[in-house]
Order: structure tokens, then sequence, then C-alpha cells
């Protein structure tokens, strides 16, 4: 049975994620603030602030998936040099911590992996993205470093959807006029829904995926590749 830490999965990506693994034999440990509402006999759960709590020990783990992330949207004028603190906190360091704790464990596990999230904001200039898409290139940076560091024996991914209808993004999808104006944005004329991201992560971290790594993979709907 495969060993994947989630640290995230009681929301959003991370939740639909948790969904997807745990009906195919593998087992799930989370680690989040909150407790995820799935309740299965392969789902091991610690609750833990990632950035302020000492992590649990864990025995054996296959996968890493970091999935605490921020939208903090405020033009440069409002936004203060704390606010560019905790972004990068939660968003790099935050998977720093979780990576060297348990870097050894991983190196043993089966195909292991880490996979991380970005944002289609560190590639396509957008105003008010100056935090996140700075946090942000800093994820993508950090899977470049290690997806050569950790060679040959972890792999290393990351996955950088557009708007995504989670918890996180509800105050930019607050109402029916805000998602159609973001919906007409993209070429595909639509947004994310979790579940598609956790298809994706679910793949990275498969076997499917061994000869995979140091990638970023744009989930974009089309509005960082085409112009339309």
């Amino acid at each position: 049975m495969k060993t994947v830490l989630i640290i995230g999965a009681s929301k959003g990506i991370g939740n639909a994620l948790l969904a997807n693994l745990l009906p195919n034999n593998t087992k799930v440990i989370n680690l989040s603030r909150t407790l995820p509402k799935q309740n299965h006999e392969n789902l091991v759960n610690f609750q833990c602030d990632i950035l302020k709590d000492d992590l649990p020990n864990i025995d054996a783990i296959d996968s890493l998936v970091y999935c605490p992330g921020s939208i903090n949207l405020k033009p440069i004028s409002r936004l203060s040099l704390d606010e560019f603190r905790q972004d990068f906190e939660i968003n790099v360091l935050g998977a720093v911590k979780a990576i060297k704790h348990y870097l050894p464990l991983i190196k043993n596990g089966n195909n292991p992996s880490i996979l991380l999230f970005s944002t289609v904001a560190a590639k396509l200039g957008m105003p008010f993205h100056a935090s996140i898409a700075t946090a942000k290139s800093g994820v993508e940076g950090l899977v470049k470093s290690l997806g050569a560091e950790l060679a040959p024996t972890i792999r290393i991914n990351a996955i950088a959807p557009t708007v995504t209808k989670t918890d996180l993004s509800s105050k930019i999808l607050r109402n029916e006029k805000m998602i159609e104006n973001i919906t007409q944005r993209h070429p595909l004329k639509k947004i994310l829904d979790p579940v598609e991201v956790a298809d994706m992560a679910t793949f990275l971290i498969s076997d499917k995926a061994k000869s995979i790594s140091g990638q970023i993979f744009e989930i974009d709907c089309g509005i960082v590749t085409f112009k339309i």
C-alpha cells in the first residue's frame, strides 16, 4: 500500500486529492489545522499548524503533497512587508519545513515524489498579484533546484492552476458577475474545479509519472498559453 502525506487535505484541492486516493488502496496521512469531513480506515489525521507546530513523527512516506497557499491581492502601495513575509512563509517556507523534516523518509519511499503548487500568476503578469506571484515564483525555483539535487531518487513537480473554485478563492468568486467576468477572460471559457487539479496531482505522484521531475504544469484554461 502506497503512503501519501498531504499537508492541507481538509479543504479545496487537497481535499479533492484525498477523495481520489482513499478508494484506491492508498494510505493517506493528513496534516492540517482543521480535520477533513471524510472518515476512512486508510486515513490518519494530525491536527497541526505547519508554520507554528512541531511536525509529527511518521513511519513511512512515499509521496509528500504540500497544499497550503494564499491569495492576497492588493496594489503594491497597500501591501506591507509583513504581508509579503506571510505569503512567502505559507507558500515557500512551510513547504521547505515539511520537505526537510520528512526527507529521510521520502528517500526510502516507493517511487518517492514531492508535489507543490504554484499559480498562473507566476508566469502571467497580473495587477495586484505582486505578493503571491513572488511567493509562488519561489515555489517554482524550489522545484527546479530540488529536482536536480534529489535526482535520481526523488521526483518533485508543481501544478500551477488558474482560478479554482475553492474556499481560498471565494473572495474573487463572491458573486455571479465576478465569476462570469473571470470565466470570460479564459480562452476555454471556464475556471477550474478542484477535482480537475486533483486528477493531475494523482497522476504526478503515481508510477505513471515516474519519468517526470522538475516540471511546472499549468492548468490554465488557456489564459497563459493563448491570446484570443
